[in-house]
């Protein structure tokens, strides 16, 4: 008889959770149930939302794991990353391909066969921008690389939308752009805290290839470029004016965090326009769905 408590000890779970990002995940997931929910003035079916939601989820755990093989040796220099399962042995490259590959191809099935295949495909679409072209690629090659690389992250309320409604739609293009426009001001402050360990890795992040000042006056550029782009769903009457009221407030949090730490000191201010940033998008979304549930029922 097979001893299962046996064959579960023998396998480094949390390791392998750690290959999947869980914290990158759990925000992808939830943008992933904003397009949803956004997607019709009605219900979305139960059976929709679990393996539109644990298909897309599988699909950025697989993006995210080969990112960890990928950056394996990168990861091993920066002082943020060193504590990851392959750069501390915890799990061999071929076991991180091996659980990578059964992340994809798990979700290509439960998308294709329990969802519709516009979905997988989008999903694919953007496990591959991510883990390759903007991995392999971009974030070695270019300061543009989080800008350009943005759009793989962008993808989850349009694949949420799509899961729903089997098609895309301008309103679900619009909830990619306002998350393509965030990114960057998201990250950089980041790498900003973290420049050193970018430079080290021989990663050409923007403040390692243009400065930390260059650097934080696109942040606050980019800022104000994402408060325009979020009154665009009020003025193509997609939300009303509950909406409207929260992105001006959020984006005037943003924008002062910005400024803030576009006059500060170095780091200074980085990590908690960082933070602000998570909170900003977070509660944004939030007020699409409050305004959406409040619009349907008036």
């Amino acid at each position: 008889m097979i001893n299962v408590a046996a064959l579960d000890a023998g396998i480094n779970w949390r390791a392998y959770f750690g290959l999947c990002k869980l914290k990158v995940v759990s925000l992808i997931v939830f943008t992933a149930l904003v397009g949803m929910l956004l997607a019709t003035p009605d219900a979305v079916p139960l059976s929709t939302l679990f393996w539109g939601l644990l298909g897309i989820g599988l699909g950025a755990s697989c993006g995210a794991a080969i990112n960890h093989i990928v950056d394996q040796k990168i990861d091993a220099v920066m002082k943020r990353t060193e504590h990851r399962p392959l750069p501390q042995h915890q799990l061999s490259t071929a076991q991180a391909l091996v659980f990578a590959g059964g992340l994809g191809v798990l979700s290509m099935f439960i998308l294709a066969v329990m969802v519709n295949p516009l979905t997988a495909w989008l999903t694919l679409a953007s496990m591959v921008g991510y883990a390759v072209v903007y991995t392999l690629y971009l974030k070695r090659s270019t300061p543009h690389n989080i800008v350009l690389g943005g759009a793989a992250g962008a993808a989850p309320p349009v694949l949420g939308w799509t899961a729903v409604t089997g098609e895309l739609h301008t309103d679900a293009l619009l909830l990619f752009l306002i998350i393509f426009i965030w990114t960057p001001p998201h990250f950089w402050p980041l790498a900003i805290k973290r420049v050193e360990d970018y430079r080290k890795a021989g990663i050409p992040m923007l403040p390692v290839t243009h400065g930390i000042a260059f650097t934080k006056l696109n942040i606050v550029i980019y800022t104000l470029m994402l408060i325009a782009v979020t009154l665009m769903p009020f003025l193509t009457h997609m939300s009303g004016v509950l909406y409207l009221l929260a992105a001006c407030g959020l984006g005037a949090g943003f924008l002062y965090h910005a400024i803030l730490l576009y006059r500060s000191e170095g780091d200074q201010h980085a990590m908690k326009t960082f933070g602000y940033s998570i909170f900003y998008l977070s509660a944004l979304f939030i007020a699409l769905l409050a305004d959406h549930y409040l619009a349907a029922w008036w």
